[in-house]
């Protein structure tokens, strides 16, 4: 591919600046978060499902990995507030990485489950991982780490 073929493909967005400028702050969230249920939740464990909804697919018709890494940093967060962190002081990223193991296709049901390795004065560790339901199979894997405010003991 020549390099003007390589900048239009990734300013074709700006085809859309205008409907992607109305778009309310924090719209990610909703975006990704409003397919989810809570299976079960206990101390630093979060087990979530979802139907996979068609606005996550990318261009091959599969779960996006934009998507996957975005409900390790969600569902990922969840399991940080499980183990008695506040909802708002789950930190900042620090890394975030996602092995992508096999496919996820549109309608299919999926189990994201977040476990805490690690909660500390400073850094949380979570493990996500994605399974296909219908099968167990495990198709992504997910790793993040997240620096943690310290909180005021005042």
């Amino acid at each position: 591919m020549d390099l003007e073929s390589v900048k239009k493909s990734l300013e074709k967005g700006m085809e859309t600046e205008s409907v992607v400028d109305e778009l309310p702050s924090r719209f990610l969230e909703p975006l990704i978060m409003s397919s989810l249920t809570v299976d079960h939740i206990e101390h630093g464990r979060v087990v979530c499902s979802m139907k996979i909804p068609p606005r996550l697919l990318n261009s091959g018709n599969s779960l996006h990995g934009g998507a996957t890494a975005a409900l390790v940093d969600v569902v990922g967060c969840a399991a940080i507030c499980s183990a008695g962190y506040p909802p708002l002081s789950t930190g900042v990223s620090v890394e975030i990485n996602v092995s992508y193991l096999d496919a996820a296709y549109v309608d299919e049901e999926i189990e994201i489950e977040a476990r805490a390795l690690r909660v500390g004065k400073a850094v949380a560790v979570i493990s996500v991982e994605f399974k296909k339901k219908k099968t167990g199979k495990v198709f992504a894997q997910g790793r993040h780490t997240k620096f943690i405010p310290l909180t005021s003991k005042m």
